[in-house]
């Protein structure tokens, strides 16, 4: 078991100015441009942008779940709970999986093992990381599938995951996730394959759950509307960098990105009944060979030339921040060229 990590020390997880690229044979695939992401002891933090923005390749990299050799960090560090888990080895993470930090990945079905009943899977989780009898491991399976509102867990733990409903299988996810006391949930994208009435329900699930043990929560998301009915701050996300950053309130009521105000746009919600829903223009640029100056420039209806030169910095109040040249933050930014 791992030793020397204190659960009361420092954040939950400290991202800062982590950059990383993929190598390829035409070169280097920027994925990350000095992201930094601050999650704090029982807070719910929210990871917003479309796919390909960068979103799971963060939390994947600060967590070790990146495949070895095919990958490179440029820059930055990721801090666990006061621990560098960038230094840490094979046997290490594997300590920190599941007991420190857990993923909630988004399709249960890949994240289930088929061939195994859901007790053995629950079990093996509870006793790789609780020094527990099989019994009571069991018993602690139990009460957690019906703490997710699992009608009749016993006989749930003696069926395959293929005998469950996508939404129960999800419910399955979440409790191995809690399963073992975490101080840290990662929820990517959990409930995007759900119908609405499903997603409400394990959205509530994870928000409860987290609030009543003081787990700290990262949820990745492309849907707004989601990432506002769970999270206390929000990061919106876009090509590998963080262009706006503040409490989910300011950002959703006041959005000052233009990228973030053409998410809120797109909402169903937001369009009146039978007119057409709007869409961004233009597709995430590939980050192979990534535009000059501010990467949404090419898509945004306000880039000027200086957008299309320089790249802003995030500026701004502690409350929020945003990283664009027509919010006033050039004052603050002047000489600062390169990366965000």
């Amino acid at each position: 078991m791992m030793t020397g990590l204190s659960l009361e020390r420092g954040h939950a997880l400290a991202i800062h100015n982590l950059s990383l690229e993929f190598p390829t044979f035409s070169g280097a695939i920027k994925a990350l441009d000095n992201v930094s992401i601050d999650v704090g002891k029982a807070e719910i933090v929210g990871i917003v942008g479309e796919s390909g923005c960068g979103k799971s390749v963060t939390t994947m990299a600060a967590t070790g779940l990146l495949p070895k050799g095919r990958y490179d960090i440029t820059s930055g560090s990721v801090s666990l709970f006061g621990r560098n888990t960038l230094a840490m080895d094979d046997g290490e993470l594997q300590d920190v999986r599941g007991k420190v930090v857990s993923t909630i990945f988004q399709e249960p079905m890949n994240a289930l093992n088929p061939t195994i009943r859901i007790g053995k899977q629950l079990t093996d989780v509870i006793m790789r990381h609780e020094e527990t009898s099989l019994p009571d491991a069991r018993r602690i399976a139990r009460d957690i599938l019906a703490d997710m509102l699992i009608g009749e867990p016993e006989r749930v733990m003696n069926l395959y995951p293929f005998e469950l409903s996508g939404g129960m299988r999800q419910r399955v996810l979440i409790a191995m996730a809690f399963s073992c006391k975490p101080g840290l949930i990662i929820a990517d994208e959990p409930t995007t394959a759900l119908d609405v009435t499903v997603q409400a329900v394990i959205l509530r699930l994870i928000q409860n759950r987290a609030r009543r043990t003081g787990t700290s929560v990262v949820f990745i998301s492309h849907n707004v509307a989601v990432v506002s009915q769970l999270c206390d701050r929000l990061y919106v996300m876009y090509a590998g960098r963080i262009v706006e950053h503040g409490a989910t309130r300011t950002v959703l009521e006041a959005p000052q990105h233009p990228y973030t105000q053409a998410l809120l746009r797109c909402l169903p919600e937001r369009v009146a009944p039978k007119q057409e829903l709007e869409a961004i223009p233009g597709a995430v640029p590939s980050l192979l060979h990534p535009p000059a100056g501010c990467y949404f420039q090419p898509r945004c209806k306000e880039a000027v030339d200086l957008c299309r030169s320089r790249s802003p910095r995030l500026a701004g109040a502690e409350g929020q921040q945003v990283a664009c040249w027509r919010r006033g933050v050039a004052s603050e930014t002047s000489g600062q060229e390169g990366r965000q």
